[in-house]
């Protein structure tokens, strides 16, 4: 497709000039004499580009390339003056021009305005490839991330729809036992559910601000663990801690299986209880520290529950390159996660 010109020159005989000269290299031209006659055909035709002489009666180059970037969308624009000033060059390239020529009346000049005119059309192709292709990115960008709220979207529906199915089975069981069990099982189903809410409704689709989902998990445990006169007071420091997605999910089974296991254990069922949960974020990792002040363990502490608690509180430890301690707090429990080589914020 042939490029269109506007050259804006107060000499006729020029303009004359450069036209032919133009349009033997392919280009389609037209000419202005003015700034004012100019602008107008600007904006009444889209140019591909616009060379503008400097010294011209009624609006030098300055005001008509002014006037020219207040075009929408402005045209790219050659800068040309008799003046061989620097200070006219700079001034016209910060003011948007994306090239300069010094003119005269001879061959060399039209060979030089040429030239510019090339590589000034050449340069403004590239921009455009490249924002068009950053466009592209962007829209794509915002479809991947529009399918993977979606995704998790449809994963917590799915979780809270599993964790409802298994609340009606534990309510149809007699077995005490057994409805421990499956409520235990719909609570670590739940840990997970939440997590995906927390992606579909946040701007981040890859990490999970872990602060605001521990505030709210370990809310939702201490009510389902507390009675009346048997509260379970369980209290939360945090530093601020972003973790990839798997992680996320990972610390969450660790804290919700920790914290339950201090509230079903460590104080006598008819008794009050706190228990305390520190999550230190560190470089390349964190260490979290789950303890209480309960009956603690001994040498003749007997085995409680199942034991898949502690299987999965070692298998996720171990997906988070993590190695788990427990130490007699005298009186209490503590029991210390330390991570290293997750993704962090």
């Amino acid at each position: 497709m042939t490029a269109t010109i506007l050259y804006i020159d107060d000499d006729e005989g020029l303009r004359r000039l450069t036209r032919r000269a133009l349009e033997r290299r392919g280009y389609r031209v037209e000419t202005a004499s003015s700034k004012d006659e100019g602008v107008a055909m600007a904006a009444a035709e889209r140019f591909d580009l616009v060379a503008v002489d400097h010294y011209m009666p009624g609006g030098d180059g300055l005001a008509t390339l002014e006037a020219l970037g207040r075009l929408d969308p402005p045209p790219p624009v050659i800068y040309v003056t008799g003046s061989d000033e620097s200070r006219l060059a700079v001034a016209a390239l910060k003011a948007g021009a994306i090239d300069y020529v010094l003119k005269a009346a001879n061959a060399e000049y039209f060979d030089l305005l040429g030239e510019a005119i090339d590589q000034a059309l050449a340069a403004v192709r590239l921009r455009a490839a490249h924002a068009q292709m950053e466009e592209e990115l962007r829209q794509s960008n915002e479809r991947l991330q529009s399918l993977l709220h979606e995704a998790n979207h449809r994963v917590a529906n799915s979780l809270q729809l599993v964790s409802s199915l298994v609340s009606l089975q534990a309510r149809m069981v007699t077995d005490p036992a057994a409805r421990a069990a499956l409520d235990n099982t719909r609570q670590r189903i739940h840990a997970i559910a939440r997590i995906h809410q927390r992606l579909y409704a946040s701007a981040s689709i890859r990490s999970v601000d872990m602060v605001p989902y521990l505030e709210a998990l370990i809310t939702e445990l201490g009510e389902s663990w507390s009675a009346p006169g048997a509260a379970r007071a369980i209290r939360l420091q945090a530093d601020p801690l972003e973790l990839a997605t798997e992680h996320a999910v990972a610390l969450a089974i660790v804290v919700n299986e920790l914290v339950t296991n201090a509230c079903k254990y460590a104080y006598p069922p008819e008794h009050p209880g706190e228990i305390r949960v520190d999550l230190n974020s560190r470089e390349g990792g964190f260490r979290l520290v789950v303890e209480d002040d309960g009956s603690g363990l001994s040498a003749n502490t007997e085995p409680r529950g199942t034991g898949l608690g502690s299987r999965l509180v070692e298998a996720m430890a171990s997906s988070l390159n993590g190695a788990i301690t427990q130490e007699d707090n005298a009186p209490g429990l503590r029991i210390v996660l330390e991570c290293s080589g997750v993704f962090t914020k």
